[in-house]
């Protein structure tokens, strides 16, 4: 498998180079690239595409690498001031609002500059991703007959029976849709159980994710406080009373931020409450495959305990694969179904049959379960180390819970109460961020998690998009740094 790093740097040395050619000259061949720079012919061929995608070479199969030539001067720019009132009349009467604050998902999808270490990240480093057994899926998925063919709109029969088997209780294949990753399972729910105008409960703090999509559909999120044993019901009753909503979105295992899990106590609670309030629950179910090497047994999802289609559940291979992975499910009961796989037909018709296929593939080969070992042990040794440095560097701040599944700890800074702490105040948490990416560091401010006004400063810190346990040391130790530089103190 090549290295991103040589094809990079390899692209580089070549763009730097195409001034000794004429435009229309030949490049030397791949063969003599491959001698001269000591990389691989993949490398090469890499390296050749991606200078072609920016328009300085062009490849002709068999006559081998040319440089570009020079494009005509580009036609004048013309004048979009227009859109500004398109895209902004009668918006006050918008049920559904035509624009759209992504910045809360941006924050843990933006890659930061070389050299930073990304605390904000959503997904597993690279290390920790199954690429060889991903890629070998894959290529196998390509050669099973049919496998370019259209896949049923409802998805793969083998692959709906595998997520129903996963989920457990009396779900049946049947009741389970194949969608194209967590975040476009959420929108179909939303969009199927609540009416644009209407109220939706949501945890708070909550996935900044799940927040653009409910104000997208032009929902309304009532937060519901959560503690160390997850949504309290006694408030969930209070705010379903209170708004009539009929919809609540949930993450019982390893809630994102917190890390709470849903005590058992309180599972049956939230089910009896939605169901008296004639309401949906959409569980989020997205971290299942991510729990920690000293987790004990993990609850069952709670579509599992739900005979009567309160549930609606939905989990993902995402976060336990790649970015690029984008296979879940979405499974209810009851006629709801037909509603969300309309919603879904008309949205993305299907998720592509070599996707689907090549999930088969891998969650069906040996290499799944030794690849789900291998991060469960590792997300436990970062957890350690991301909370044994914050303890060392960070004293001050609050860790109120340490998870034992997910990927990130969800860190509270030091109240505004006078002295120095009240850099973390009002603005804290912004000013904070921005010192940290300055001191190289880039982390992911709590504001966004709440639907309403925050009870304190938070930051989410994610230990699974770095590269080991040393890039977390050195990053908290940066973060201590930033810290400093917000209270006015001397490094």
């Amino acid at each position: 498998m090549y290295e991103r790093s040589s094809v990079a740097e390899l692209a580089d040395q070549l763009r730097r180079e195409l001034d000794r050619y004429s435009p229309g000259g030949k490049l030397p061949s791949s063969r003599a690239l491959v001698d001269r720079f000591r990389v691989s012919p993949v490398t090469v061929s890499r390296a050749l595409a991606q200078l072609s995608a920016e328009g300085l070479v062009v490849t002709r199969p068999g006559a081998g690498a040319f440089r570009a030539r020079q494009r005509e001067s580009a036609a004048p720019s013309g004048d979009t001031s227009w859109q500004e009132v398109a895209l902004s009349a009668d918006g006050a009467a918008d049920l559904v609002p035509r624009s759209v604050d992504a910045s809360g998902v941006l924050v843990s999808l933006a890659a930061p500059p070389p050299g930073v270490v990304e605390f904000n990240g959503g997904y597993l480093h690279p290390s920790l991703q199954p690429e060889r057994a991903m890629a070998a899926a894959l290529s196998r998925a390509g050669r099973r007959p049919g496998a370019w063919g259209r896949p049923p709109m409802e998805g793969l029969p083998e692959l709906r029976e595998w997520f129903a088997r996963s989920i457990g209780g009396a779900i049946t294949a049947a009741e389970v849709l194949i969608t194209s990753g967590g975040q476009s399972a959420l929108t179909t729910a939303l969009r199927a159980l609540a009416p644009p105008g209407t109220p939706v409960l949501v945890e708070s703090p909550t996935y900044p994710g799940m927040l653009a999509i409910a104000r997208a559909a032009g929902l309304r999120p009532v937060p519901v406080p959560v503690d160390a044993d997850g949504v309290r019901p006694a408030l969930l009753a209070d705010a379903f009373r209170a708004t009539g909503a009929r919809v609540f979105v949930c993450q019982p295992l390893f809630q994102n931020p917190t890390g709470a899990v849903l005590a058992p106590e309180r599972r049956g609670e939230v089910l009896r409450i939605a169901r008296a309030a004639g309401a949906f629950v959409v569980e989020d179910d997205f971290v299942r495959r991510l729990v920690h090497e000293d987790s004990g047994p993990l609850p069952a999802p709670l579509a599992a305990d739900d005979p009567d289609g309160v549930v609606v559940h939905v989990c993902s291979l995402t976060k336990a694969t790649s970015p690029s992975f984008r296979v879940s499910a979405l499974a209810a009961r009851g006629p709801v179904l037909e509603r969300l796989r309309a919603i879904q037909v008309v949205d993305t018709f299907f998720v592509p049959r070599p996707l689907q296929e090549a999930a088969l593939e891998l969650v069906g080969s040996p290499a799944w379960p030794r690849h789900l070992r291998a991060v469960s042990a590792e997300l436990k040794a970062r957890r350690d180390a991301m909370t044994s440095a914050l303890r060392l560097h960070l004293p001050e701040a609050s860790l109120p819970h340490i998870p034992s599944g997910g990927y990130h700890l969800w860190l509270r800074l030091p109240d505004g109460t006078g002295g120095t702490s009240q850099a973390f105040g009002s603005g804290g948490e912004s000013a904070l961020t921005s010192a940290a990416l300055r001191a190289g560091v880039a982390i992911t401010p709590g504001r966004p998690y709440f639907s309403a006004e925050p009870p304190a400063a938070h930051l989410r810190l994610s230990f699974a998009a770095v590269g080991g346990v040393g890039e977390i040391a050195e990053g908290v130790r940066r973060l201590r740094t930033a810290c400093a530089e917000v209270r006015g103190e001397r490094p």
